[in-house]
């Protein structure tokens, strides 16, 4: 079974995060908005009693080296609302900056909000981006019937998420999370989410791969 794993926003959580991963060898997505990255790490929004601050322009190559990264849209606005000339400076212009940035190519979009309709997923998959996803939640990921309407077995914080993986192992298929590492508001969570991922590893039945190899 292959497994797959995406994180959203790029903000400072993902420190850890990373060096979580690359303790067990997980291999993992980030869905980064580079148009929220200033020269400095920067507030972003309160999540309940956390300050969630982005990561500065300069952390980012550091961080995420090693893993894939996607596309998020240049601001994180919400798609569906905008005019056709924004829609495509959000879509296509903020994958250009992310290649720029870090020298890969960016193959994978994910939609601020979970929002998309017709002509958003038209400009994204004009943008060349070969898969988008979603925040569905959904028993069976792979393959789906819309590369651009690709959903996930389960948010990583699920208390059924050890059903769902074992679920997808049955079908000898794909086993797909997501999240947001600023969820992870205590020890007791870290502590969850790096047996989970161990755990994981440790599974011979499994193994860690890209998400955009899926679609190659």
């Amino acid at each position: 079974m292959r497994v797959v794993q995406s994180w959203d926003d790029g903000v400072v959580d993902d420190i850890r995060l990373t060096e979580l991963l690359r303790r067990h060898s997980a291999k993992a997505t980030f869905n980064l908005n580079p148009g929220l990255h200033q020269s400095q790490r920067s507030f972003s929004f309160q999540y309940g009693d956390k300050e969630v601050l982005r990561l500065g322009r300069d952390e980012l190559d550091g961080v995420y080296a090693g893993f894939e990264i996607a596309n998020h849209s240049l601001t994180h606005s919400y798609l569906p609302d905008l005019s056709p000339a924004d829609l495509i400076h959000e879509v296509r212009d903020s994958r250009q900056l992310l290649q720029d940035w870090f020298q890969q190519p960016v193959r994978g979009f994910c939609y601020p909000f979970g929002g998309f309709n017709p002509t958003v997923k038209d400009a994204v998959r004009s943008a060349d981006h070969i898969y988008a996803r979603t925040v569905a939640a959904l028993e069976s990921v792979f393959p789906p019937v819309d590369s651009l309407e690709f959903g996930a077995n389960c948010h990583f914080t699920d208390p059924a998420f050890w059903n769902h993986y074992e679920r997808a192992k049955t079908l000898d298929s794909v086993f797909f999370f997501w999240g947001h590492s600023y969820e992870l508001v205590n020890e007791a969570m870290w502590m969850d989410l790096e047996d989970k991922i161990a755990g994981i590893s440790a599974d011979s039945a499994a193994a860690w791969v890209d998400l955009e190899t899926l679609f190659m």
